[in-house]
């Protein structure tokens, strides 16, 4: 991914109708760790539920992004409740897939037990792209889903995404899409 750093005067948030989004933060830890270890976070992953240690190097992850690329996965807060209700937003994952994957940003969702199917993932990306691609001048970004996904891939039709390559990823099929910059923007 290519895109130029910008000045960054304050730590960004977004707000939409039900939620505050902004950039992981260490006291996240708790609701992050129960959001990871929680079997059906990953029921569609090689590796399943995290572990302590992998949940905390995996924010670690996501808040490195925001300090080296000033863009990356968001810590969703319920505006209602004050309570965690996931990740959304666009990383830069290094996958080594190749170009058309690897060279632009990757969106990537996971939503609290407590929060699923409340429409979360979907709000949260579609303030998560729109943010990306005004802030970046970004014109296309991609993501990745297990082939049986099937949550996931309507998430991912809603925002646009097509898909555009099939392979197997750590042991599953993965379903690679991409989605162009939205047209309004």
């Amino acid at each position: 991914m290519t895109a130029q750093k910008p000045d960054v005067s304050s730590p960004v948030q977004i707000e939409t109708d039900r939620l505050v989004m902004r950039a992981p933060r260490a006291e996240d830890f708790t609701a992050y760790f129960e959001m990871c270890a929680d079997a059906e976070t990953f029921r569609f992953s090689e590796r399943g539920p995290m572990s302590c240690d992998e949940a905390w190097s995996r924010l670690l992850r996501h808040a490195g992004h925001w300090s080296l690329l000033d863009h990356g996965l968001f810590t969703l807060i319920d505006k209602d409740s004050g309570r965690f209700a996931g990740e959304a937003g666009l990383g830069d994952f290094r996958r080594a897939l190749g170009a058309g994957f690897d060279d632009a940003p990757e969106a990537g969702w996971a939503v609290a037990p407590w929060a699923r199917g409340r429409g979360y993932a979907t709000e949260a990306m579609f303030a998560a792209l729109d943010w990306m691609e005004t802030r970046f001048q970004q014109v296309r970004s991609v993501c990745m889903i297990h082939a049986d996904n099937e949550a996931s891939i309507r998430v991912a039709a809603k925002l646009g995404y097509a898909p555009c390559d099939e392979r197997l990823y750590r042991g599953y099929r993965a379903i690679m899409f991409e989605r162009p910059r939205a047209s309004s923007n």
